[in-house]
This record gives C-alpha cells, structure tokens and sequence, in this order.
C-alpha cells in the first residue's frame, strides 16, 4: 500500500499565516482571497458568504407538520411561542408517561413514616438516660459534699486554721486545761527577807488588793512552788505588777536555774514617777517547766532594776502573749 496524498501539509500544520513566510510560500501559500476564512495553503476550505445573506432572529418555517424533533408546528395565526401549540400534551398525559405524583424518596415508607432514617424511638431512649446519669451524678456530688463538710466540720474543732490566734480562745476545748493551770496572788507567795505584803496603792487585782513590796533592793525575792503541771514543755508566766517612770527588769529562777533574759517590768502604763496606782500593766516570759511540781522565783539581783509592786503569777500553757 502506498501513501496517498492529503494535500500541502496535515491539517495540523496549516497555518493561516503561512503565506507571511518563506517556508509556506515554497508549500504554495496563497493569501486569502475573497474574504472567506479558508487557510493559506492549498486545498484549504474556503467558504465565503455576502455581506448581508445571512440572517438571524427570523423564524423559520417548518418543513413538514411534523418538523425536526423539538420544533413545535405552529397554527395559523400564531407567531412564536406565545401560545401552546395543540400537539403538545405533558409528557404524564402519555401512556406510560412520567408518573403524575411524587415519588417517596428512598429510605422512605409510604404513610409519611420512615423505614431508613434515624430511630427517633432510640434517640429519646437516649437523651433520657444522659439527662437520668447527670441527675444521678449531681445526686452522688452533692451527698459527697455533705460527708466532707461534715468531715471538716469534725476537724475543725481540733486543728485551728491559719486565721486563727495562736491564743487558746474562750470556747476551745484546750482553753480548759488553761483555766486549770495554778494562778496565786500576792499574799500566797513566799516572801524573801525585807519583802512584805501592802495593800495601800489601788489598782491590785490580788484578793483584797494585795501586792508585795519592797522587792528593790538587791537580795529580794518572791518563790512560787506551783504543783499541778499536767505534761513537761514550754509555758507562759504571766505576772501583774505596778511601776513608774522608768522601765525595770529582774532575774528570774526556773527549778534553781536562772532563765536566759530578764524579766521586763516596762512601764507600759506610761505612769509618772511615783505615780503607782496609774501604773498597774502585765508582762510574760516562756520557761520550760517540768510535769507536776516547779519552783518559780522572781529576785533582785546585782544590775537589776527592781523597783515594782507585784500582786499575782498565772500560767497558760504554750507561747501567748495574752
């Protein structure tokens, strides 16, 4: 078999402005003439057509009565689509035509009811028993909060919080046991030699405003054998007294061994010299003292300041200040 020939070039290669180049003009590219829309080259279609031949927007008539699928015949007296035509009937109208109702979607049974969708049965089965586990859970948290409040409420009473003094309050339990530790007033004391009882010098507390005098010079002292110490540890010493003008301090005696500091006797009642009776205050300190019997002492010895009225000692168990 021979080749045969399809003319200048393939189709492919045609090039309309192949007439503008040395290559196609040796192929036989011409310009175009007659104002068509042919190619350059040889063999070329070319179809050219009067200005003013073709026409468009006019109706055309048909061929037949029965014109080319989808051109709808026309009556006489009619133009355009602007009446149906009376050969056109609704395709559901046809034997066998499209169905005239809707058709159920799938999924769908007839009744408006559903045969595939979601369970609404099962979704309120569901939403029931979420809405009945919170209910219950809310029911579980709110016991366990009363059993913790309870729980706190029992420890309360037994472990002071951080906002609470370090004092033993009135209604605690432990300020009972301070209530019991021994208090002793001035005319129950031992007296040290030229140390004598007065009652002259309002303001005392003591039983019958008693207080002891005569503890400035060097040498005196007062003794308090206290018994009934419940448990070894450190303690408060809480002592009332009276003072003027300058601030005192004397030397204090634990169980024979002489405590670490003075005892201050300030004159925290900011009271004239001489002026005792607008000079009545209290002071502290902490010894250590031992279960059951110890002995206090408070003396004037070489350095101290002891010029002071003294009428009653009190314990409180722990460091406090009041």
């Amino acid at each position: 078999m021979t080749s045969g020939n399809n003319g200048a070039s393939a189709p492919e290669d045609d090039d309309p402005f192949g007439y503008l180049y040395a290559d196609g003009q040796a192929n036989g590219a011409q310009p175009p003439s007659g104002g068509g829309y042919g190619y350059g080259y040889p063999n070329s279609v070319n179809r050219t057509r009067s200005v003013g031949q073709r026409q468009y927007g006019q109706q055309q008539a048909p061929a037949a009565p029965n014109g080319p699928y989808g051109q709808v015949p026309q009556q006489p007296g009619q133009s355009g689509y602007t009446q149906p035509s009376a050969h056109y009937a609704a395709p559901e109208t046809f034997p066998g035509g499209a169905p005239t109702s809707q058709q159920p979607m799938p999924g769908y049974s007839g009744g408006g009811g559903r045969s595939g969708g979601p369970n609404t049965k099962g979704l309120l089965i569901g939403a029931i028993a979420v809405v009945a586990a919170v209910v219950i859970g809310i029911g579980i948290a709110m016991a366990g909060g009363d059993d913790n409040d309870k729980a706190g409420d029992s420890g309360a009473s037994s472990t002071p919080s951080t906002s609470q003094s370090s004092e033993p309050s009135a209604s605690s339990s432990g300020d009972a046991d301070a209530k019991e530790l021994p208090k002793i007033d001035a005319k129950a004391l031992n007296l040290g030699t030229g140390v004598t009882t007065a009652s002259d010098v309002e303001g005392a507390t003591a039983d019958g405003g008693v207080y002891v005098s005569g503890l400035n010079q060097t040498g005196a002292s007062v003794t308090w054998n206290v018994s009934g110490i419940p448990k070894s540890g450190t303690y408060t010493l809480f002592a009332h007294y009276s003072t003027a003008d300058e601030d005192q301090s004397m030397t204090l005696t634990v169980n024979g061994k002489e405590f670490g500091s003075k005892v201050n006797f300030g004159n925290f009642a900011h009271a004239k010299d001489g002026d005792f009776a607008k000079g009545w205050t209290k002071t502290y300190v902490w010894p250590s003292l031992n279960k059951g019997t110890n002995t206090i002492s408070v003396s004037c010895q070489d350095g101290d300041k002891c010029n002071i009225l003294l009428d009653q000692f009190w314990l409180k168990a722990g460091q406090v200040k009041n």
